[in-house]
């Protein structure tokens, strides 16, 4: 059952400010709306007042420096997957943007869009958690910058307010000499939603693990990292006996739950073995 349109306002903005004073005054901004659509089709959305922002050329656009490539809230999934500097520095955005949805979808959704909608599943959350991304918020009052593991806060919920806008999110070039692994596992190889997925960024010695940050999405309500399973790892060698106690110290990490899609059990299960794939993929 499809929403009805006299429930909804929508509005354009044509520039940041004006976009701001309308989030100020109570309308959800959106840009791709690919998952707006969705929910209306459904008859799920919410009434209220909308915000087209999809025309903020503030939000565009891939900035490149010697300290910090910082993606515009209004970067598209294509645009990502197509950027020579993001594939050889970040190749896991990449490779989750080559896995969300079809072509289509991958032409009009966003990252700013992906992250705000705080979406357990939502394919990037894992990949800047592992490389550490910070994320910048705008409104009338000015832009504040946080760590991106504090902006998801639970299911759907994030540390963005009613009247903030998602700016961009940075990233600083540090992982060249990293081995950089993604899995998405769905019930198809494309146009899926996650029952899991793993993002995984390591840096070794002569099989020794120096650096390892790993991070799973669609195992609960929002994306982790690793930290008990990296603790562990760190200082360790790559063997059979320490990835197996690797994989039991996982459940400290990951709590996946039933639901429509899969089971908790499955789920953790599945979630072990591709971190063993990662581990042995680093060896």
């Amino acid at each position: 059952m499809r929403g009805y349109l006299p429930d909804y306002t929508f509005e354009s903005a044509n520039s940041l400010k004006k976009a701001l004073s309308f989030c100020e005054a109570g309308a959800k901004p959106f840009a791709g709306g690919t998952d707006l659509m969705v929910l209306f089709e459904a008859g799920l959305l919410a009434p209220g007042k909308y915000l087209d922002i999809s025309r903020l050329k503030e939000l565009k656009g891939i900035k490149n420096s010697k300290t910090q490539v910082t993606l515009g809230a209004l970067t598209t999934y294509s645009q990502i997957r197509n950027h020579l500097i993001l594939t050889k520095q970040f190749p896991i955005l990449g490779l989750a943007s080559r896995e969300v949805g079809a072509l289509a979808i991958q032409n009009r959704g966003t990252i700013g869009g992906n992250i705000a909608n705080a979406s357990p599943a939502a394919d990037f959350p894992p990949g800047l958690l592992v490389y550490d991304a910070k994320i910048q918020l705008i409104s009338t009052k000015g832009i504040r910058t946080l760590d991106y593991n504090r902006f998801h806060l639970g299911y759907k919920k994030t540390e963005l307010r009613q009247d903030e806008l998602v700016l961009s999110v940075s990233l600083k070039p540090e992982f060249q000499k990293y081995h950089h692994f993604w899995r998405k596992v769905g019930n198809r190889r494309a146009q899926a939603i996650s029952k899991t997925m793993m993002a995984g960024i390591a840096k070794t010695t002569k099989k020794t693990i120096q650096d390892i940050r790993i991070a799973f999405g669609s195992v609960g309500p929002t994306a982790a990292r690793c930290y008990h399973v990296e603790s562990f790892l760190k200082g360790k060698a790559i063997n059979t006996q320490n990835i197996q106690e690797a994989k039991q110290l996982l459940s400290k990490d990951i709590h996946p739950i039933d639901d429509i899609r899969s089971t908790g059990k499955y789920r953790l299960r599945v979630s072990q073995n591709v971190l063993e794939e990662f581990l042995c993929g680093i060896g």
